[in-house]
């Protein structure tokens, strides 16, 4: 149907795909015991929104101009690269809470600020794109009547793999820390830690080659 190939083969794949650490659960794993599940969410949400923005670009064939460009490719890599550092570094130099002080409920503003890093962080990655560009296509037939019709269709099943994974990650942190009741000193080493990690992964990301 729609000239879509092996989709359970497409299903499964994609499920192991999107259980992979990377960035992504980085930030939903990090937000949901820091701050409580709902912030975890609304990471996914912008995360979610930034894998359709790719299936849209990858469907109408932007992404292969980060696949022939090397020039393309290079900015929009670095650029992800620097906004994951610019977290980590934020992370890394968060001053340490008084002791004794409670954690704030997280206010609009703050869901505002997950959601733009969830989506911005994912967007900003080109593996992402690239990713859609090699991945998708060995499943729509080369004689499909309509070939962006089915990438999207695909590109959408495996975002909606993606996001119930993350739902599920985002619950059972923000669940975990909860029942852990981790203090503002412990959370603060545990920012810390995150912060190095998302560091590591821009430098990784800013050194990856165009393959």
């Amino acid at each position: 149907m729609f000239g879509i190939e092996n989709l359970m083969l497409f299903i499964i794949s994609g499920l192991l795909l999107n259980i992979s650490p990377g960035p992504d659960t980085v930030l939903i794993v990090s937000r949901s015991a820091s701050q409580g599940w709902r912030a975890g969410l609304i990471a996914v949400a912008g995360i979610g929104t930034g894998v359709c923005l790719h299936i849209f670009a990858a469907a109408l064939g932007v992404s292969a101009l980060l696949a022939t460009s090397a020039t393309a490719f290079t900015l929009v890599k670095l650029a992800g690269a620097a906004y994951l550092v610019y977290l980590g570094v934020k992370m890394l130099l968060a001053k340490r809470p008084e002791h004794g002080v409670v954690a704030q409920q997280v206010s609009a503003a703050s869901f505002r600020s997950i959601f733009l890093q969830g989506f911005v962080t994912n967007v900003l990655n080109p593996k992402v794109a690239l990713f859609f560009l090699a991945f998708v296509p060995q499943f729509i037939a080369v004689d499909a009547a309509n070939k962006a019709l089915a990438f999207v269709i695909l590109g959408f099943i495996f975002n909606l793999n993606g996001m119930l994974w993350c739902v599920f990650l985002a619950v059972s942190a923000g669940f975990a820390g909860k029942k852990m009741k981790v203090s503002p000193i412990v959370s603060h080493w545990l920012n810390k830690s995150i912060g190095a990690l998302f560091v590591a992964l821009g430098v990784k990301l800013a050194l990856a080659d165009q393959r």
